[in-house]
């Protein structure tokens, strides 16, 4: 199962339209709108990433609407990969648990945007 969030963009004359389109539409579940900006949010399910593209675009070809993008997305078998791969991954180091380890004592190498983690 996959649950994703989508941000629909209108234009605020046209925001009651899309707002109900989305509640009646039973492809996505509405949470929050701002009329005056057209901005929507809603979320999809789907079995897999092929079922929530399909209502992913027809949610964008829907009246009105002039952009609907994805956000966030859960998908259920790379939380189950990710947290079999945190299972099986060594624990850590026995000096982070030791209260003599002193903070001072800890080296720090920079930027983590730049380091290669795996």
């Amino acid at each position: 199962m996959n649950i994703s969030s989508i941000v629909i963009q209108c234009h605020s004359r046209h925001y009651d339209e899309v707002r109900k389109w989305c509640e009646a539409s039973e492809i996505c579940e509405f949470h929050f709108g701002d009329k005056e900006k057209g901005k929507i949010i809603v979320t999809i399910e789907g079995e897999d990433v092929g079922d929530e593209i399909k209502k992913l675009v027809t949610i964008q070809e829907a009246p009105y609407v002039i952009a609907a993008d994805m956000m966030m997305t859960y998908q259920e078998d790379m939380l189950d990969e990710e947290v079999k791969k945190m299972n099986e991954a060594p624990p850590a180091p026995d000096w982070l648990n030791d209260p003599n380890t002193k903070a001072e004592d800890i080296v720090y190498h920079g930027d983590l945007k730049k380091k290669k983690l795996y």
